[in-house]
Order: C-alpha cells, then sequence, then structure tokens
C-alpha cells in the first residue's frame, strides 16, 4: 500500500468520522485542524482506523501520535 492509498483511505475515514467533505488530510494536520477533534473523538477516529485498515494500533502508538503524518507512518510500518 502506498502513502497515497493510505491518505486516500484516512480522509474518507475522517470525513466520516467528523462528518466534514471538505476535510483534505497532510503530514501537518492535528487536532487543532479539525473542528471537533477532541479527546473522545480521537478515540472514534482511532476505532475507525483500525477497522477501516483491519489492525489494532498499539496504545502507546495511539498517545504518541503528533499528526496525521505520524498516523500515516503507523499505518504504513503496521500493514507491511
Amino acid at each position: 500500500m502506498t502513502r497515497e492509498e493510505v491518505y486516500e483511505r484516512l480522509n474518507n475515514v475522517f470525513r466520516d468520522v467528523f462528518d466534514d467533505e471538505t476535510i483534505t488530510l497532510t503530514d501537518e494536520t492535528t487536532a487543532n485542524d479539525i473542528e471537533d477533534w477532541d479527546s473522545f473523538e480521537h478515540i472514534n477516529l482511532v476505532v475507525a482506523v483500525q477497522d477501516e485498515f483491519s489492525f489494532k494500533i498499539p496504545m502507546g502508538k495511539v498517545v504518541s501520535m503528533q499528526n496525521v503524518g505520524e498516523m500515516v507512518d503507523i499505518i504504513m510500518e503496521l500493514g507491511k
């Protein structure tokens, strides 16, 4: 899976979780950039990402993610 494919799938997940079709993610996107991305929605987002990619993200990695770029790196690492 390429980085672009991960972003395509993640854009769809984010748009669904946050009910916002205008979301376009970049490596630098953070919770500050998306309205309603709070700690509760972060949990919903992680669950939706895990469902989309069919694997569990270790809790240590979940809490260490600072931006979407790091999330993509983790997905690519776990998806190998």
